[in-house]
Formats: structure tokens, sequence, C-alpha cells
């Protein structure tokens, strides 16, 4: 349908406006989303300034401009103890601002317009879809409001299991279990990774009633909205219709789904492998630990690095093999649409069935008897290429500029893939970074979480519709 017709099928009920173009209203939903959370960050940084926010000493103008990004981009790298530091006024900012970013200042704005007036205008329908992934402006409401329940329950289930289990477990008192409970609950489903304890989950690392519900909630905070919405359609349909048996039958799920889904499954499946007989008998990491308690050490090291950030053994002790393999697992990331960072597994996925259909030799690019559009293409080689700029430069601009000896090559890559993918693992390094960069490593957050064709479109870039194409040529490859 030519987009003409669909803006003018959405607005023939509203009134007209005679401002902006259809083409630059397609362009505004990104520059809105830009501007969200460009001022989430400011907000957060100001009152992270604050007296009331910090222990002791006032927090500088660097840490609380890199809190402050780290919380809204649902980071979690930090450049001073979230435990110590931060007093309970300061920690709470922290939590909002993970709750915006998680959630998409938009989706917010959004979805608060569509509470007060019952319908969504066709600017905040298209603010919204930019902010959500949807896949068409007639599901904005839907996936806004599916979104919202699913973080309100996952949000105060996982909540409930941790409090329950700090108090029983290890004797906190009923406000410091509560609380507890719910920033890393929130934390958790919205993959930020913050903590206050100051060895983030390490204390935890084999107790299956901590790690596995924090575990569950990461997984599902990163497989994204248009996942979950779809698979709690299909289980809410009535016994015996055709919407049921597609639940049990994956081949009638869409693309996306199971793209999203069988992608996460081996990758998880890959990743607790791989820790597990690389780290075994590590004596800084799983070598302690009984079989059980390095077999759920490996399934949480091989899901935070999905974007959550927590880690339950040090990660500056692991192996500089097990390091690359995590950053390999950070630069991929989590589901299109959810809390999860990275290039997104779908991205993963499209190259991968790119790169099979290229050896092949086929002429289209098929994945599950389907044929990717070049569109989508085009945009997973973007993201992917887009994203391993982003790493290398900013990679090279730090190890140029600081002493080898200080920071080791291998330690900084580590740290700018965990920011720019929004992960929040580190090596320990980041608070001993320059002032310089620390702001670089804002920056990456910021264009990490708003992906770089939405930050690119939202700053400078313009649609563009030619009515002719140039003549085809070929070139040599390799």
């Amino acid at each position: 349908m030519p987009d003409w017709l669909l803006v003018h099928m959405l607005t023939r009920r509203e009134p007209r406006d005679q401002g902006p173009s259809p083409a630059s209203l397609r362009r505004r939903p990104a520059q809105v989303v830009t501007l969200g959370f460009l001022s989430a960050i400011t907000l957060g940084t100001l009152l992270l300034l604050l007296p009331v926010s910090t222990t002791g000493q006032r927090a500088s103008l660097v840490e609380a401009f890199f809190t402050a990004t780290s919380a809204a981009c649902v980071t979690g790298l930090v450049v001073v103890d979230t435990e110590t530091f931060w007093s309970p006024f300061g920690q709470a900012v922290i939590l909002v601002l993970i709750q915006i970013g998680g959630f998409g200042v938009m989706t917010v704005a959004s979805l608060l317009g569509l509470l007060l007036s019952r319908r969504l205008g066709l600017r905040t329908r298209m603010v919204a879809a930019e902010s959500t992934h949807s896949v068409g402006l007639g599901d904005v409401k839907k996936v806004m409001l599916g979104a919202l329940r699913f973080t309100v329950i996952a949000e105060v289930l996982l909540a409930t299991v941790l409090t329950i289990r700090l108090m029983i477990g290890y004797g906190e008192s009923l406000g410091q279990a509560a609380w507890s409970g719910l920033f890393h609950s929130l934390s958790a489903f919205n993959n930020a990774g913050f903590s206050i304890y100051g060895d983030s989950l390490m204390r935890f690392v084999s107790d299956p009633w901590i790690c596995l519900p924090v575990c569950a909630a990461v997984i599902i905070g990163g497989i994204g909205f248009p996942v979950l919405l779809e698979l709690w359609r299909l289980s809410r349909a009535r016994h015996g219709t055709a919407q049921r048996r597609a639940l049990r039958n994956p081949s009638r799920w869409s693309i996306h789904t199971r793209l999203t889904l069988g992608t996460t499954a081996i990758l998880l499946s890959v990743g607790t492998v791989f820790f597990l007989v690389v780290e075994w008998a590590n004596p800084q990491t799983f070598g302690p630990l009984s079989v059980p308690g390095k077999m759920l050490a490996a399934f949480t090291q091989a899901v935070m690095p999905r974007t959550a950030g927590f880690n339950t053994v040090d990660t500056s002790e692991l192996n500089h093999g097990t390091w690359f393999f995590t950053d390999m697992l950070m630069f991929i990331g989590g589901g299109s649409a959810g809390t999860a960072g990275g290039v997104k597994v779908g991205t993963f996925a499209v190259l991968a069935f790119i790169i099979w259909s290229e050896l092949r030799g086929d002429p289209d690019v098929t994945a599950f008897d389907r044929r990717i559009a070049r569109s989508t293409q085009r945009q997973a080689l973007t993201v992917a290429l887009v994203g391993v700029a982003a790493v290398v430069v900013s990679t090279l601009a730090i190890t140029v500029s600081a002493s080898p000896t200080a920071l080791p090559l291998d330690r900084v890559l580590f740290e700018v893939i965990s920011a720019f993918t929004t992960t929040g693992l580190s090596t320990g390094i980041t608070a001993d970074l320059a002032g310089w960069h620390q702001v670089l490593l804002a920056v990456l957050m910021f264009l990490g979480r708003l992906g770089p064709i939405t930050l690119g479109t939202g700053l400078a870039l313009r649609s563009r519709h030619k009515l002719y194409r140039r003549p085809e040529s070929a070139l040599i490859i390799g």
C-alpha cells in the first residue's frame, strides 16, 4: 500500500494538519525519541548532582552524567559503587531511569496519552512505533498495553520471589529485602545490570532461588515485546482453536518469533557449554564451586551477555578466551523491541542466512521457506557494520591515548563492547579510565540504546524516494 494512502486512511477522521509533510512526519519520531532520551539523561544528571543523592562527597559532573546515561540506557556500567556512594534517594533516581529507559521514553509518553484520551493520533502512533519497533501503526496500541502488562507482571513476580528468598535465606529485614528485591527485579527485567550489592550477584553464585529467577527475567525482557505478545495471544486463544494449536506448533509462528527464539536458544546452549568447559578448573571463578554450582554459574554467565550486566563470578578473573567469547555474545545481544541491547539476534540470524544463501549460490535469501526482503538485509548489514565501526574507532581512541600496561587491549575492547551493547559487564577498569574516556563510553551507551539507524535518522538522515535506478555494475570481491 503506498505511504500516502496509508497516511490518508489513518488521518481522515482527525483534524487536518497543515504543518509538516508526510515525509517530514516520518522522520520526526526518531528525533523525538532521541530528544526524549537526552531529556531523561539530563534530568537524571541534575538529580544525581544534588547533595541528597550521595552518602558523603557530592558526585562530580562526569560521575553523575555517566551514571544517569548508564541507567537510562539500561547498561549497568558504573564509575562509583552503587551500594556505598549513592544514597537511597540516588538509588531511587537510578531505578526510575532504568524503568524509563527499559520501557522507552516515548512509549511511556504515548501510553500516558492513551490512558487519558483512549485514542492515539497519527503523530503519537508514529512516535510509539519508533520506540516499540512494532510492525504497523495499527499495532502500536496493542504493543504498548501488552508491554505494560508484561512489564508489571514480570517485575512484581520477580520482586516477590527475591524478597521472600532474601528474608528466609539471608536474614534480611522486610524493608531491606523488599527494596533489594524491587531494585534487582527492575534491573533484571530491563536488562540494566545495576546492583545495590558491591559484588553484583557474586554472593549468590550457587543460589538457584536468586540466579534462576533473575536469569528468567533477563531472558523474558530481552526476547522482545512482539514475540511475547504473539505467544501470549496464542496462549489466550480458546481451547481447540487454530490459534491455540499454533502455540504448540512452532512452524506456525511468525518468522520473527522463530528466528528470535531459535537463535536465543542456540546462543544460550552454546554459551553454557563454552563457559562450563573453559572455566571449569579456573581457581578464581568456577574452580571452588560444586558441580551443580558450576552448571548454574555457566548458565548464568551465558545469560548475562544478552546485555543484563550482572555477574556471579569475578569477570576480571575470567580467561582471556572467555573474555573474547563474551565479547561476541554481548555484540549479538538480545531480541528486537525488548530491553536488551546489541545488534540483536534477528540481525545476527539474517546475516547468517545471507552468508548461507551466498555460499549456496541461491538468488534469494530465504528463512523457513520465506524470502527475506532486501531492505531487511540492508538494514542488518548496516546495523552490524555501524556497530563494528563504533567499537573499533572507540577502542582505538582509548588505547592510543592510554598506557598499554594500565589498559590492555583486551580489557578496553571488552569495556567498549559492553558500553555499545548496553550490557554493563566490566573487567574492572571503568572507574580507572580518564574523564573523557568515560564520556566516550557514555556516548557509546546512548548510541547503542537508540540504535545506529534510529540515532542517525533522528539527527541527520532523510528518506528519499528516487524515480529512477542507475545501471547495474559488477565488482570483483575477494
